[in-house]
């Protein structure tokens, strides 16, 4: 087995500026982290989108994911904070390519959970001005219903009641994916991964006729944009 390395070569420049861009919008969901997983000549730079307080939580796990290329073949899992990947990129010429790993590391829950990298069913399509339409409501209805004053348990409880309902699903037809007996509204997909989807910027312009590419493999569904992919762990089991 190869060791594991302690820098990542990228195979453009660009690719660590859109990286840093990415950091960026993660910052304004959360400071829990960011996972870089290099395996190969692929990087996965997973950073959590909100995930359950408990085990009784009813807000689902959702993991935001990008993927970069890689100049050469690396073997990598480091969990860190995300302004130490930041303040790293910014310190280095535009035009390098080379990332040194920070030394110092994070041990939080929501990175010792790997979704499943196979065995995925399609289901189809969602527009994606659908789920941009349903992230704003949430989030204007969280806005409208917890107080400034509000504590933490408040706050969570309409997470809870917003984020972890159903996502209403008129489904776009997809003729490159075939049929599926099971339709879109029951695979108990969470509203929270629209919100996802929607904060890291993964979707399509808004009238762009962008759509995202839904699949599901058990009580996990990945919604698959233009700009990354969402991957959501269900708080109940998908109808069969």
């Amino acid at each position: 087995m190869s060791a594991m390395t302690d820098s990542l070569r990228f195979a453009e420049a660009v690719s660590l500026q859109d990286l840093s861009t990415y950091i960026k919008r993660a910052r304004r969901i959360q400071e829990q982290g960011i996972r870089l997983q290099a395996v190969g000549r692929v990087l996965a730079a997973w950073v959590p989108v909100m995930t359950p307080g408990s085990l009784t939580s009813q807000l689902p796990a959702v993991l935001g994911l990008r993927t970069v290329a890689l100049a050469e073949e690396s073997r990598a899992d480091v969990t860190a904070e995300l302004s130490s990947i930041s303040e790293r990129i910014a310190r280095m010429n535009p035009a390098e390519t080379e990332l040194s790993l920070p030394p110092s590391r994070l041990s939080v829950p929501w990175a010792a959970v790997t979704p499943p990298r196979s065995g995925w069913e399609p289901l189809g399509s969602v527009p994606d001005d659908q789920l941009r339409s349903q992230a704003a409501s949430g989030i204007a209805q969280i806005t409208e219903a917890v107080p400034t004053t509000a504590g933490a348990a408040v706050v969570e409880q309409v997470r809870e009641q917003v984020w972890g309902r159903d996502l209403e699903t008129d489904a776009s037809a997809d003729a490159g994916q075939q049929a599926q007996t099971q339709t879109l509204s029951e695979a108990a997909i969470p509203a929270g991964a629209a919100f996802g989807a929607h904060a890291l910027n993964f979707l399509a312009s808004e009238g762009a006729g962008g759509s995202t590419a839904i699949h599901r493999r058990g009580r996990w569904v990945r919604l698959s944009s233009q700009g990354g992919h969402i991957l959501c762990r269900s708080t109940r089991e998908p109808s069969l």
